[in-house]
Order: C-alpha cells, then sequence, then structure tokens
C-alpha cells in the first residue's frame, strides 16, 4: 500500500537512463566519476547499490544531483509513507553525516533530511526554488557572496539557479531541504506568469 518496504530503491535505471540521454558511454561516466567500468555496470544492473558519497559523484559525472537520481529511481506514486526507522531509506550508515530522502519516486518535490555535518566544499545550483528549513542546530550558508548563518528554527529560501553551499556549525545539525524537482519547468512558468 503505501508503505514500500517491500520494494527496494532502483537507482540503476535511473542512472542508466540518464547516460543513455545524455549519450554517454560507461567508460565516459567513469573517467568522470572516478569509479570502474564494472562497478558502474553493476549499478546499472542493479547487482551493486552504490554509497551515498559514490552515488553523488555518479551523479556529478551525469551532470545530475544524488537527489534527482532517487527521485527517477521508483515510480511514482500518490500516497508514501517513509517510516524514521526504516534503514531501507536511510542513504548512509548511522553516524554524522547522514542524509535521508524523505520523498521517493518521481515527483514534483524532493525533500531530504540531512544530520550532522555536510560537506561543506559542494557547491550546489539547481534548476528550480529550494527551501532550506534548520530542525536542529545551526548551519552557515553562503549564496551570492554573502554569508547567512541559520538558527534552530529558521529558514532560507533560495530561488533557482543561486550557487550555494552549507555547512552544520553545531554537532548533530539537522537541516530539512525541499525543493522543486529539477524535470519541472518552474523557471519558464515563472517568466510567463511576469
Amino acid at each position: 500500500m503505501g508503505d514500500h518496504k517491500e520494494q527496494p530503491l532502483r537507482v540503476g535505471a535511473a542512472v542508466r537512463r540518464r547516460r543513455r540521454t545524455l549519450e554517454l558511454t560507461l567508460a565516459v561516466v567513469a573517467g568522470r566519476s572516478g569509479l570502474s567500468v564494472p562497478f558502474l555496470s553493476q549499478v546499472e544492473n542493479e547487482r551493486a547499490r552504490p554509497s551515498r558519497p559514490s552515488l553523488e559523484r555518479i551523479a556529478d559525472a551525469l551532470g545530475t544531483t544524488a537527489a534527482e537520481l532517487l527521485a527517477a529511481a521508483d515510480p511514482a506514486c500518490s500516497v508514501e509513507v517513509l517510516r524514521a526507522d526504516d534503514a531501507d531509506h536511510t542513504d548512509v550508515p548511522p553516524g554524522p553525516p547522514r542524509v535521508r530522502t524523505l520523498v521517493r519516486g518521481h515527483h514534483q518535490l524532493h525533500a531530504m533530511e540531512f544530520i550532522g555535518d555536510h560537506d561543506e566544499g559542494r557547491e550546489f545550483q539547481h534548476r528550480n526554488d529550494e527551501l532550506m528549513y534548520v530542525v536542529d542546530g545551526a548551519v552557515e550558508v553562503e549564496a551570492e557572496s554573502r554569508a547567512y548563518r541559520l538558527g534552530r528554527g529558521d529558514t532560507l529560501y533560495l530561488s533557482g539557479g543561486v550557487r550555494h553551499r552549507w555547512r552544520a556549525t553545531v554537532p548533530e545539525t539537522r537541516v530539512l531541504v525541499v525543493a522543486v524537482a529539477d524535470h519541472i519547468e518552474a523557471l519558464e512558468e515563472r517568466a510567463r506568469r511576469r
């Protein structure tokens, strides 16, 4: 029904579709990601499940994000419950830092919970709008050459296209990120409304 514990997350098909859409070979993706061709083949054929860092390297090589690949990995459903204690939906083993996808499937929104530290060197730029909410702890966000310090209960809204990076400044910080999916043409609709 709404709990999809019996359905494994099939990210390999999403990786293969993205690679083929870009008309890239496995060798090119391997070169860009630093991962081996045999490993990438196993991922695409669902014989290996990439770790979160490996999935991010694959996503970078394919010009997308890990969140977008995960979103495309599961067919859309109208109602889905992800339990907080369901280990199948935690992208990395317990222990800081952790990332948990809160919405699976090919939907209009992405939602992820970040717990603990975060790779502050990694810069993001999303096609559509994004909202960050600090559930607990504190973060520092750099966007448009400015630094923003956010504490518990603070939110930060980023318009699509804004380059940004962020880091937790307090141990065990929890951040909720909700973004309009990259496959949605929200920027064009915004321009039409003006």
